[in-house]
């Protein structure tokens, strides 16, 4: 190229650019499960950096974003966009690039142009090995949590059966509307009609608790921590939205359950019903890596932080676990929420990523997911107030103590960012 060639310089991003490229990523974090207090204070600072007005309002299904333009007259350049979405999904590896394309965006090395091109190439479809690694983290993710119980060899074996037939089911259950809506207690009811049929006909199980193994994927244990954090955040409509959509899903799990178990005893089956937790430690800490392995893969993690996940995972677990031991379950749960929090914060601090890659994982092992689903399936099929309420209570204890450890997590080590 001649020295005297002209420079071609790029045209400022004009308002209604910026205004659309900001909705676009808000929406994307919402997509990515990102929880309303972090979403809207990642979308107000990007704004800010693009020379934007913004006031967010997120809810679980959906987005409002008022912008203005500060260099303009008060009122004079007003916009508002209303966004429906569907309540979102973790996405470890999206949520990392879009956390990469804002940083370029902000900072100039990228132009809006290139940003809105980059977000849109997150859609491609995930081919046939994304489908096949989606089917494996519920396989792989419900043996795992029964051989962390402790269950004997058949019960695991049974949970991870039931958990890629639940993954294959999603794929088809997905496409259409109607049975989307059913999808959790279409799973349940599949997971209850299976583990009924192998404690008949092959062996005695741990019933409840194979069929709470094999849906693990599927129970609502970080939506209802989420609700009670953005509660405590003083986010009351979102809190109290995904707190409602945690209870129905508890619901929807637990009707598919006992419709199963009830048709066992329509049609004669007698499944054996044993309480047995008979494996060694050795099992348990295996069955750690095995479920860590799963939900890295269930939260979409990048290859190259396969490790920081699993890792993570593992920590929450064993802090919680000996913590636990030595001052009490709650304590524990404190002290591994907060540990992991600060941990995350500190990785994003020092790598420049999202800190939920270290702090999700961290505690998806402590959410009481488990816990409600078995306290709720109790009050149903005993019809007795009095039999679920000691295990309400301690999906309370375990709520309040992972909320605290967030929350003093933070205060430990400031977040760099918000995601």
């Amino acid at each position: 190229m001649s020295a005297d060639a002209p420079t071609i310089v790029a045209p400022p991003a004009t308002y209604a650019q910026r205004v659309a490229f900001v909705s676009e990523m808000a929406g994307r974090l919402h997509s990515y499960g990102t929880t309303a207090q972090r979403l809207e204070a990642a979308v107000v600072a990007l704004a800010q950096r693009l020379d934007l007005d913004c006031e967010p309002w997120s809810n679980p299904t959906g987005l409002i974003l008022s912008f203005s333009d500060p260099t303009k007259a008060i009122g004079s350049s007003d916009i508002t966009r209303v966004i429906r979405l569907a309540p979102g999904e973790n996405d470890l590896h999206k949520l990392s690039i879009a956390d990469q394309i804002t940083d370029a965006v902000a900072n100039g090395t990228m132009s809006i142009a290139q940003g809105h091109t980059a977000l849109r190439q997150l859609d491609k479809d995930p081919g046939r090995w994304g489908k096949i690694r989606t089917i494996l983290s519920y396989s792989l993710g419900a043996a795992g949590v029964a051989g962390l119980w402790k269950l004997p060899w058949l019960d695991i074996a049974t949970a991870g059966v039931i958990g890629l037939l639940i993954g294959v089911m999603g794929m088809y259950t997905d496409r259409r509307p109607a049975t989307r809506e059913a999808n959790e207690a279409l799973a349940a009811l599949l997971a209850g009609s299976v583990a009924t049929l192998v404690a008949s006909f092959i062996g005695a199980l741990n019933l409840n608790t194979v069929i709470i193994a094999s849906l693990v994927v599927l129970l609502p244990g970080m939506s209802l921590t989420n609700a009670v954090n953005e509660l405590a955040s003083q986010h009351w409509v979102s809190g109290t939205a995904r707190f409602a959509g945690a209870v129905t899903t508890i619901l929807k799990l637990t009707v598919g359950a006992v419709i199963a178990v009830t048709l066992s005893g329509i049609v004669g089956l007698e499944p054996l019903v044993r309480a047995s937790r008979p494996q060694a430690d050795w099992v348990e800490w295996g069955a750690l890596l095995l479920a860590a392995f799963a939900f890295a893969m269930l939260f979409k993690a990048n290859r190259r932080d396969f490790p920081w996940v699993m890792a993570a995972a593992v920590a929450g677990y064993a802090i919680s676990k000996f913590a636990g031991q030595a001052w009490g379950i709650p304590a524990g749960i404190f002290m591994s929420a907060m540990l992991l929090t600060a941990a995350g914060n500190l990785f994003g601090r020092l790598a420049q990523r999202p800190g939920a890659i270290i702090r999700l994982p961290g505690i998806i092992m402590l959410v009481p997911g488990s816990t409600s689903l078995r306290g709720v399936l109790t009050l149903v099929q005993q019809q007795d107030m009095s039999a679920g309420q000691t295990v309400l209570m301690t999906v309370l204890n375990v709520v309040m103590a992972l909320v605290a450890g967030l929350l003093f997590g933070n205060l430990l080590i400031p977040a760099r960012k918000n995601l």
